[in-house]
C-alpha cells in the first residue's frame, strides 16, 4: 500500500507540473499531498479522510500533516483543481486508448434512505426521486453517468438528478474523444439528432441499443457489440460501488458531489498506474 501511495503522489505531482500549477512555497503541506491523501482514502479507506490522514502521517510519507478541519478546508479550496486533474488524466487515457472504443452508462447513488426523504437536508425536491429499471428499485439522489474505455476506465462523467432521463447526459458530457471513435450505449440514450450531429461533425459513431419499436435498426452484429461493451462498464460500476461506504457523509450538496468525483478519480488512477 505504501508503494502504491507513493506512485499516486509521483503521478499527481507530475500532472501538477504539467499544467504549471503554482502555490505558496511556505505551506507545510502541498496540494499534491492533499490530493494524494484523498485519493488514498477513496481507494483504500472507503473515503474516510481521517483514516487516510492517520495512515499517511504514521508511515512518514507526509511529515507535516494538517489537522482534520484544516485538511477539509484546503480540500474544498482546490476542488476545481481536482476536477481539472481528472480530465488531464482522462486526456492521457484517451490518447493511449488504441481501440478508440467507449461505452456510456449510468448508476444511481442515493443520498439517503427512502424512508428519510422528508428529513433530507442535503438535497430536496421531487426531481431527485428516481427509478433504476434495470435494478428494479427507487432511489433518492443522483444518476452518475460515466464514459469509459473498452477496458472500463472512466474518462468523463456527469451528474443528473434521479428523475432526469438518461439522454440528457449526452447534452452535458463533452464527449471529447478522437474522430472515428465508437461510443456504445443502451436504449435509454436514444437521441437520433445527437447521433447524427456527432457523426457529421466529429465522425464519431454513437451506437445506441435499439428498442423493439425503434425506427432505425442496427445490424445484428452491432447489437452484439453494444451488449458486450455494456457488460464491462457494468463491472466498472460494481467495482466503484465497492469503494463507496454505506453512507457518504457530506454537509453540502457540492461536498457530496466532490466526494463522488474523488471516488471516480481514485478508481481511474488505480486502474491506470497501480
Amino acid at each position: 500500500m505504501i508503494k502504491k501511495s507513493i506512485a499516486i503522489y509521483v503521478f499527481i505531482d507530475d500532472l501538477l507540473k504539467e499544467i504549471k500549477h503554482n502555490e505558496p512555497k511556505n505551506r507545510n503541506m502541498s496540494d499534491a499531498e492533499i490530493i494524494t491523501t484523498v485519493l488514498v482514502s477513496a481507494i483504500y479507506f472507503s473515503g474516510h479522510h481521517e483514516k487516510a490522514i492517520s495512515f499517511m502521517s504514521s508511515t512518514g510519507m507526509i511529515k507535516h500533516m494538517l489537522s482534520k478541519s484544516r485538511f477539509n478546508r484546503r480540500l474544498h479550496q482546490i476542488r476545481d483543481l481536482i476536477v481539472d486533474l481528472f480530465f488531464q488524466l482522462s486526456a492521457l487515457i484517451k490518447h493511449l486508448n488504441i481501440s478508440s472504443e467507449y461505452a456510456i452508462d449510468s448508476f444511481p447513488v442515493h443520498t439517503c434512505d427512502n424512508i428519510r426523504i422528508a428529513n433530507s437536508k442535503l438535497i430536496q425536491g421531487a426531481v431527485y426521486r428516481g427509478k433504476k429499471v434495470s435494478m428494479r428499485r427507487y432511489f433518492y439522489g443522483y444518476n452518475i453517468h460515466l464514459l469509459c474505455t473498452a477496458d472500463g476506465i472512466p474518462v468523463e462523467y456527469t451528474f443528473l438528478p434521479g428523475s432526469r432521463h438518461d439522454s440528457n447526459a449526452l447534452k452535458q458530457m463533452p464527449l471529447l474523444v478522437p474522430p472515428g471513435s465508437k461510443i456504445y450505449a443502451d436504449s435509454a440514450y436514444t437521441n437520433y439528432s445527437i447521433e447524427q450531429m456527432l457523426k457529421d461533425a466529429e465522425n464519431i459513431d454513437l451506437l445506441v441499443q435499439r428498442k423493439s419499436n425503434a425506427t432505425k435498426k442496427h445490424a445484428p452484429y452491432v447489437d452484439y457489440l453494444i451488449s458486450s461493451m455494456r457488460k464491462r462498464i457494468e463491472t466498472t460500476f460494481s467495482e466503484i460501488s465497492n469503494l463507496l461506504p454505506k453512507k457518504i457523509h457530506a454537509v453540502t450538496e457540492y461536498g457530496f458531489l466532490l466526494k463522488m468525483v474523488i471516488f471516480i478519480f481514485g478508481y481511474a488512477i488505480s486502474r491506470t498506474i497501480i
